[in-house]
C-alpha cells in the first residue's frame, strides 16, 4: 500500500546564493540535531500538486544534509479509487463545500489509514510528517512516535461536520503546520500550531531562468503564436481554481484584443484527484464558446517536451498570468510566475493574499470582470507590467524559496521531543 518515492540527488551547497551565512549556519546546526533519526514524510501521491512538488525538492536537500529521511505515498491498495473519491470529497468539504461524508465513507477512510499504519510501524520511524487530510488518521495508531501534520489546504470556511471529524485527529499531533494564520480552525482546540508558508525550488527545470527565444520556440512547437497577446492559467482542473471564470474574463479581453490567446494548462498526473477528468469535460464545453483557447490536459499533447519546461516557457513568456482561485491553500503557481518576473492576477483568497500585494506586485480580484479589467491594464501598460514583475520576483526571493521552507522544517523537527 505504501511506496517509497525515489528522488533525484540535490546538494544543499548549491543553494548558497539564495541564503545568508547566518541562515546557512542555522540550517546545518538543526540538521545535525536530527542525524541518526529515521524521518518519514507521507502524502497521497508523488505527482501533481504543490505538496508533491515541494517534497521532490525538500527530501533530497535534507538527504544531502545527512538526514535519514524517506518519502512514502499511497500505492495500489484495495478500494483505492473509492478512497480517493472520499478524500477528494473531504478536500472540497474542508474548503467550503456543503457536502459531508457519510458514516460509511468515514469508516473506509479510517480503515485504509489503519492498514497503512501497520506498514509504517514495521519501519520503526523516529518522526512522521503527515501531509494533508488523506493520511491524517494515521495518528490513531501511534502513541509514542512524534508526529507533525502539515495542512496545505484553505480552511477559511470549512464544512463543520468534516472539520470536526478531522479535528479529532489533528488535536493529537505534536505540531500542526498551516500555510496561513487564518487557516487555523477556530472551533477546534489545537495546540502547537505553526505558520509556515510553502515555497518553490529556484533550481528546478520549471523555475530556472529561461531565455525568450527558448520559451518562444517551445510554445511555437505547440501552435501558440507569441506575436499575439498570450494569457495563461497553470492549474489542475479543479472548480476551486475557477477555469470557468478565467474563460469569462478572456472573453472580455478579446473584445479589445481580438487576436489574444488563452492557455489553460493542467496536466493530469495526481492519482488522488478523480474529479479532474470530469471538470476537464465541462471546461472543454465552455471553451468552445470562444476561439483561441488552448487546453493542455495530457502529457501526450506536449510532443515530447517535458511538462516542466513547458510550464516554464508559459510562465516566462505569457503577457498575462491568472490564478483566479476561489479557495487556495497557497498557490505555488503564483509563486512560480512571480519568480519569473510576472505580476499575477490572483483570486483574493487564502495563500494568494500572502503573496500578492494588490497593485504593487500583482492584482487581487473577486470576479471575472475584475480579472478582465486587470488583464487589460497589464496589456495596455507594458512598462508598468515590467515594474510590477520585478517587485514580484524580489518578493519571492525574500519569502518563498525552498531554503526558507527548509529552515522552518528543520527548526520544527529538531524541537520536537518524544511523547
Amino acid at each position: 500500500m505504501l511506496k517509497k518515492v525515489e528522488v533525484q540527488e540535490k546538494n544543499f551547497e548549491n543553494y548558497k546564493p539564495f541564503i545568508s551565512e547566518a541562515i546557512k549556519f542555522e540550517i546545518k546546526q538543526n540538521a545535525s540535531l536530527l542525524r541518526g533519526k529515521k524521518i518519514i514524510h507521507i502524502n497521497s501521491t508523488a505527482q501533481g500538486g504543490g505538496v508533491a512538488e515541494i517534497l521532490h525538492s525538500l527530501i533530497p536537500i535534507e538527504k544531502s544534509l545527512g538526514l535519514d529521511v524517506d518519502w512514502l505515498v499511497f500505492s495500489n491498495f484495495k478500494n483505492q479509487e473509492q478512497f480517493f473519491e472520499i478524500t477528494k470529497k473531504m478536500h472540497n468539504s474542508l474548503q467550503g463545500s456543503s457536502v459531508s461524508l457519510s458514516s460509511e465513507e468515514k469508516k473506509l477512510y479510517c480503515q485504509v489509514n489503519h492498514i497503512l499504519a501497520d506498514e509504517i510501524s514495521s519501519i520503526s520511524p523516529d518522526l512522521l510528517v503527515i501531509h494533508d487530510p488523506q493520511p491524517c488518521a494515521l495518528i490513531s495508531d501511534f502513541n509514542e512516535i512524534p508526529m507533525i501534520s502539515r495542512i496545505h489546504i484553505d480552511l477559511t470556511n470549512p464544512n463543520s461536520d468534516t472539520l470536526n471529524f478531522i479535528g479529532e485527529y489533528l488535536e493529537r499531533y505534536d505540531t500542526i503546520l498551516f500555510s496561513c494564520q487564518n487557516f487555523v480552525p477556530k472551533n477546534v482546540e489545537l495546540e502547537n500550531t505553526v505558520i509556515s508558508h510553502p515555497a518553490i525550488d529556484p533550481l528546478t527545470v520549471k523555475n530556472q531562468d529561461m531565455g525568450t527565444s527558448e520559451a518562444e520556440e517551445i510554445l511555437a512547437n505547440l501552435n501558440i503564436d507569441c506575436s499575439r497577446p498570450l494569457l495563461t492559467q497553470v492549474s489542475r482542473f479543479d472548480p476551486w481554481k475557477d477555469p470557468f471564470g478565467v474563460i469569462d474574463a478572456f472573453k472580455v479581453v478579446k473584445k479589445k484584443y481580438p487576436t489574444a490567446q488563452l492557455v489553460l494548462s493542467g496536466i493530469v498526473q495526481a492519482q488522488d484527484d478523480p474529479e479532474a477528468i470530469r471538470i476537464i469535460e465541462d471546461v472543454k464545453k465552455k471553451a468552445t464558446e470562444e476561439k483561441d483557447i488552448f487546453l493542455f490536459t495530457a502529457i501526450e499533447q506536449l510532443k515530447g517536451i517535458s511538462d516542466l519546461k513547458f510550464i516554464n516557457a508559459l510562465q516566462s513568456r505569457s503577457d498575462v498570468i491568472f490564478q483566479k482561485s476561489l479557495r487556495e491553500g497557497f498557490g505555488l503557481t503564483v509563486t512560480e510566475a512571480m519568480w519569473k518576473g510576472q505580476p499575477v492576477i490572483g483570486g483574493n483568497v487564502g495563500g494568494i493574499r500572502l503573496q500578492i500585494k494588490d497593485g504593487v506586485n500583482g492584482f487581487l480580484v473577486n470576479s471575472p470582470t475584475e480579472a478582465a479589467e486587470k488583464a487589460l491594464f497589464l496589456l495596455d501598460n507594458p512598462d508598468e507590467r515590467k515594474r510590477m514583475g520585478q517587485a514580484a520576483r524580489e518578493s519571492v526571493k525574500e519569502k518563498f524559496l525552498i531554503t526558507r521552507f527548509l529552515q522552518d522544517e528543520l527548526k520544527i523537527m529538531s524541537g520536537i521531543r518524544k511523547r
